[in-house]
């Protein structure tokens, strides 16, 4: 089996304390493109992935200018399956604003049990936004049926078909897309469903599509957090319908393949069936469907591919609205606006046409050739996960690493003022810290002596007051500072400095009540904490692409006609 990545939520950070229940999900799988496999169950073949962008603006000087006229105003944001584009109602009339909010349905940002850790300011006292994409394989409609296929999954609980973090940077010079393939296999957190019922956190993995059938995309966010670390701000889901009307309404997006093409699945079934000769053709509706989910017939038919089209889309998709060409008429708008409030499931911080437009203009601000596209490192896991993937050693968590402190993706980081904590740091002599070891992992226990370690490493340093907590041996996935109150702030700095630990791993918590450092599975080996050099570089194995490449998807031989 492909090592997979440990878990990485904060250690110790606030629970809230559910009543548990029996899982009602179980473990079932997901279907493929077009019905090209039907439900899998997790420990069958894998299925595929998809994306999600974002779009918007009509050209660079004229999201400067944004005008403040209500008629033209439009959010445009692409998301491969997510493109939203919002009529900013000012003339339109508070009915019609009320009607177009009413279409919106929104539920909790997460439905799991840790709080997530709040940004880090940089030094202008700005903040990152990180919004997670969710497409839907929901089959619960006649229009849902007859786009998705897979008779056999008609009516059964949806799952997260696509998953796609858009980062935006503090500063909003830059922006950051982080596709996780749909057949990731992770441990799920516990998720509690609006209705009470409590989905048990799993003890096998699980493959991430399945967070959706978990109580809905407020779980989909907790497993990303777990996974990663990257505190949601908020989440977008569309389904199949929602992604046909979203397309219809914002009209063709160029896209290319080097060769006839026809998606198909084994024995000429199934398949996403899209069928396209060589070349670069404009597709929108339904074509733009089965451009986004075709995985046979692109490259080697793996949901990395799939990935890789659904990332020319977007960018493709982000050229085009900015040329200023389309949506400027208020018909047109009208109806892009009634398409993507109907379309959209919203976390409740975002269930106002207004919010979406604020969202937009944030978005707005980052020129294209900011915008990168990525996959989640990975690789495919053996014996029956063979086919599905994990997320890479190393490669993984240096990309999550870069989007929770960050760095822009595509290496063209501004220098970076030092963010100083409100309240100095004491005399090192007079800090207190209380070490625990925390290097366990599902497969492995912890590294004896880890602690005492890493307290003497401290103490060298001048730490006199450094301390082992014996009793607190509860894995963390990575090497975490926690301190309680803002005036212990720059105590928690000095002691991460001192290791060489980044400051994004220094959280505040209300579950300590003094300094506490967790020595996680990132850190299991003697000597300095590991810290991977070169670290504002994006790994070659995130596939990253920049918003301005132009593509050709290269065709599967099989595949042509």
């Amino acid at each position: 089996m492909g090592g997979p990545v440990g878990r990485s939520s904060t250690s110790g950070e606030r629970t809230r304390s559910r009543v548990r229940h029996t899982d009602r999900a179980g473990e079932a799988g997901d279907p493929n493109e077009g019905g090209d496999g039907g439900g899998r169950a997790s420990g069958e073949a894998p299925p595929d992935r998809r994306s999600a962008s974002r779009g918007r603006g009509r050209s660079a000087r004229s999201s400067r200018r944004a005008p403040k006229s209500g008629k033209r105003r439009a959010l445009r944001w692409a998301s491969s399956v997510l493109a939203v584009v919002i009529l900013g109602a000012g003339g339109a009339g508070y009915l019609y604003y009320e009607h177009l909010n009413g279409n919106i349905k929104k539920g909790d940002l997460t439905l799991g049990d840790r709080q997530m850790a709040d940004h880090k300011a940089n030094a202008a006292g700005q903040t990152p936004l990180n919004i997670l994409l969710i497409g839907s394989d929901a089959r619960d409609s006649a229009e849902n049926q007859k786009l998705g296929g897979a008779k056999e999954t008609f009516g059964s609980p949806p799952l997260a078909d696509v998953q796609m973090l858009l980062h935006l940077s503090a500063d909003r010079s830059n922006l950051s897309v982080v596709s996780m393939p749909r057949d990731t296999m992770l441990k799920m957190p516990k998720c509690t469903a609006p209705d009470g019922e409590v989905f048990p956190a799993s003890t096998v993995d699980v493959q991430t599509n399945q967070s959706l059938r978990r109580g809905g995309p407020g779980c989909t966010v907790a497993a990303w957090y777990e996974l990663t670390g990257i505190r949601i701000d908020h989440f977008m889901m569309i389904d199949f319908a929602g992604v046909v009307s979203m397309a219809d309404a914002i009209g063709g997006v160029p896209v290319c393949v080097d060769a006839n093409i026809h998606s198909r699945g084994a024995n000429g079934r199934g398949g996403s069936g899209l069928k396209l000769e060589k070349g670069t053709h404009s597709v929108q509706g339904e074509q733009a469907l089965q451009w986004l989910r075709t995985r046979y017939g692109f490259e080697d038919g793996s949901d990395l591919a799939r990935a890789k089209a659904q990332h020319q889309y977007m960018n493709s998709m982000v050229r085009q609205l900015r040329k200023g060409t389309k949506l400027t008429d208020p018909a047109k708008l009208m109806n892009l606006a009634e398409a993507a409030t109907t379309a959209l499931t919203v976390d409740k911080g975002l269930d106002t046409v207004k919010k979406l437009y604020d969202l937009a203009e944030e978005l707005k601000k980052v020129p294209t050739k900011r915008i990168t596209m990525s996959t989640m490192p990975n690789v495919y896991g053996t014996g029956v996960n063979a086919g599905r993937v994990y997320p890479k050693a190393g490669d993984a968590e240096q990309l999550f690493r870069m989007v929770r402190e960050d760095m822009p993706l595509d290496g063209k980081a501004s220098k970076r003022k030092k963010v100083e904590p409100k309240d100095p740091s004491a005399p090192v002599g007079e800090i207190a810290v209380a070490v625990r070891n925390g290097t366990a992992t599902d497969a492995l226990g912890p590294v004896s002596g880890r602690a005492g370690d890493v307290e003497k490493l401290l103490k060298e340093s001048g730490f006199a007051k450094a301390t082992v907590d014996p009793d607190n041996v509860a894995g963390s996935p990575r090497t975490s500072i926690l301190y309680p109150s803002a005036d212990l702030e720059g105590d928690a700095q000095a002691v991460a400095k001192a290791l060489g630990v980044p400051v994004s791993q220094v959280k505040r918590s209300t579950d300590v009540s003094g300094i506490s450092l967790a020595v996680g599975a990132d850190w299991r080996e003697d000597g300095a904490y590991p810290v991977s050099k070169g670290t504002e570089k994006t790994p070659e194995s995130a596939g990253a692409q920049n918003g301005e490449e132009e593509g050709c998807m290269k065709v599967d031989p099989k595949y042509t006609w």
